[in-house]
């Protein structure tokens, strides 16, 4: 999960901000910038999909969502900007969230056998969902 470490920028109110943003909290799917673009054009005739990625990108600059990087040109947005896990599924793509507890200690754990500065960490389960494996 990327966050800025910059204090956010102000920004306007935005109504498409507001928008994009109850859209991913109502999901747990991690949907990508497509996605939520077509969701919301139908009812936003006039929406493009540089606004929503704008709107993406100004977002996770105020905190208020992660922008999750899985190792693709495509980047998939999170509501949920407490730390966590995901489960990759290799075969259908999905991400979703692995509800076990975050573990603070690897932090300092990483920062002892490397002399690093540790801020965060990111640990990304994968495999094959359920429902592929009963493919």
């Amino acid at each position: 999960m990327l966050r800025t470490g910059n204090l956010p920028t102000q920004y306007k109110n935005s109504k498409q901000r507001e928008r994009i943003l109850a859209l991913l909290c109502s999901t747990d799917s991690h949907p990508t910038a497509d996605w939520v673009y077509s969701k919301l054009k139908p009812n936003i005739p006039h929406l493009s999909l540089g606004t929503v990625y704008r709107n993406l990108r100004i977002l996770t600059e105020q905190g208020k969502i992660c922008r999750l990087e899985n190792g693709s040109s495509i980047d998939r947005f999170d509501a949920n900007i407490h730390p966590h896990y995901h489960f990759h599924c290799k075969a259908c793509h999905q991400i979703m969230d692995v509800l076990i507890p975050h573990e603070k200690q690897l932090n300092s754990l990483a920062e002892k056998a490397t002399g690093f500065r540790i801020e965060e960490h990111r640990i990304d389960f994968i495999g094959y969902c359920q429902e592929c494996q009963s493919k």
